[in-house]
């Protein structure tokens, strides 16, 4: 039986932003899972730099035993693959 695939990935929402006001765009970090087609979990970030410490805190509030998960480069850090394994 081949794993569930999740994949975690952050998006910046299109025209969700107000530069008058200062407001950046909304970005998100989703985790998406491919067989069930359905978004497990979001968590929001202040700026797309920020992904790298709003992907633990998505992590931390899902359930991946058995799940294989998939990152792009920004999640390749030791704190984030160690949340993973865990």
């Amino acid at each position: 039986d081949d794993p569930d695939i999740v994949a975690i990935d952050g998006k910046t929402s299109r025209r969700a932003h107000n530069r008058s006001r200062g407001q950046n765009p909304l970005h998100l970090v989703s985790a998406w899972a491919a067989r069930q087609r359905l978004v497990l979990g979001q968590q929001a970030c202040a700026e797309k730099s920020n992904e790298i410490t709003a992907i633990p805190e998505l992590l931390e509030r899902l359930e991946l035993t058995g799940a294989r998960v998939t990152i792009d480069a920004m999640g390749c850090q030791t704190k984030i693959a160690a949340a993973i394994r865990n």
